[in-house]
């Protein structure tokens, strides 16, 4: 069991708010506060280019943090991590860094974040692929029998999310890698909502790429997770080069550093990759395996209590949707049951949750999501689910 209590402790604003916008982004523990904070206060300088102490203990710290991620995701070392702005960049980066030509195909689901169908799109406006979408059941789990029969020789690349930040309903990767690799196409995961609840290992799932954000894993903002088999990284091309990313250069010629420093050019966010490794820390001292198992009785709770009251997306059974409540109701917009649950202190995100791609297919202008973490309690659970009724009698 986890002890919830000493939990709260160390968060800020967790007694001043039900926050149940986790699935956005996670509240920060002063364990990762402190260690921002330490940067500035101790080794507020440029990491990789000075040999000096100062920028020798940053360096030690960034090192510490990629090696923090790669043990986390069983990573075969860290030149297998490249650090990013966030999730969004790491797509960009392999949609704009492989070699993809016209025609070549790009298979992803029809649920998929903004984030991942974006940099598709505009692959397929700027270079001539294709783009295509495999259709989900009507509860939202996924269709792998017409996965496979959308698989071709056209098919270069599967983009698909892990855990949808929607419904939290998670695809089979590991079939769905093997099934890529069988028709020689690549396989890139989007484990945005997955990697921060639950243990997820690029090894066992066979990944190509995956990519995620630290800011919803208790991390400081502006640090994203590029995953990339080593060989792989080889035949990437960065975004960006300059400062850091280069090995040597004439006034006609550049070399460029071997991952992951060829792709972290220019001065990083090193406050930010300071927190990294303390909150990758304080998630394994709980265990991946409790947060989901905490997140999904949450979610039972919920569910159990709702399911009569409101239109829930998605499967109904809680299991498959991890530690997300997305739900609608007929007499108020989701934007307004937001705003009246806020004067009850509870946050909620109300709208399209960066799916309007679903949304809009759907007919819906949106949902009201409630997703949970390690430090939410039943008690919170109970507010929300007066709180709702209460409005909707």
């Amino acid at each position: 069991m986890m002890d919830i209590e000493r939990i709260r402790k160390d968060f800020p604003l967790v007694d001043e708010y039900i926050y149940f916008d986790n699935a956005c982004l996670t509240l920060k523990p002063y364990q990762v506060i402190e260690a921002v904070k330490e940067y500035y206060h101790r080794f507020p300088v440029c990491a990789g280019r000075s040999s000096h102490t100062l920028s020798n203990e940053l360096n030690r710290r960034i090192s510490s943090a990629r090696d923090s991620i790669a043990s986390l995701i069983n990573a075969k070392g860290p030149g297998e991590v490249v650090f990013t702005k966030n999730a969004t960049e790491s797509i960009n980066l392999v949609a704009r860094g492989w070699d993809f030509r016209r025609g070549d195909m790009v298979l992803s689901t029809d649920r998929e974040h903004n984030s991942n169908l974006a940099p598709w799109l505009m692959l397929k406006h700027e270079r001539g692929t294709e783009h295509h979408r495999v259709p989900s059941f009507a509860d939202g789990t996924f269709d792998i029998e017409a996965f496979e029969d959308m698989m071709g020789p056209h098919v270069k690349m599967v983009s698909m999310v892990h855990t949808s930040n929607l419904d939290g309903v998670t695809t089979p990767a590991r079939e769905i890698a093997r099934i890529a690799h069988d028709h020689d196409a690549l396989f890139l995961l989007d484990a945005a909502q997955s990697v921060p609840h639950r243990s997820v290992d690029v090894k066992e799932l066979e990944v190509d790429f995956m990519v995620f954000s630290v800011h919803k894993m208790l991390g400081p903002t502006g640090v994203g997770i590029l995953y990339g088999r080593e060989e792989l990284m080889n035949e990437l091309k960065p975004m960006v080069v300059g400062g850091g990313s280069i090995r040597n250069i004439s006034y006609d010629d550049i070399t460029l550093q071997p991952s992951p420093a060829r792709f972290e050019g220019g001065l990083q966010n090193y406050a930010s990759l300071c927190g990294v490794k303390a909150a990758v820390d304080y998630l394994l001292d709980i265990g991946m395996e409790r947060i989901e198992r905490h997140e999904v009785e949450l979610n039972r709770l919920a569910t159990r209590d709702l399911k009569d009251v409101v239109t829930i997306l998605g499967p109904e059974d809680p299991e498959l949707r991890s530690g997300i409540f997305n739900f609608n109701v007929d007499s108020l917009g989701c934007h307004e049951i937001s705003l009246l649950l806020e004067e009850n202190r509870i946050l909620t995100r109300g709208g399209m949750q960066c799916v309007h791609s679903w949304y809009n297919k759907s007919g819906m202008d949106g949902g009201t999501r409630v997703s949970f973490y390690l430090y939410n309690t039943i008690e919170e659970v109970k507010v929300m689910v007066d709180s709702l009724v209460d409005l909707l009698a």
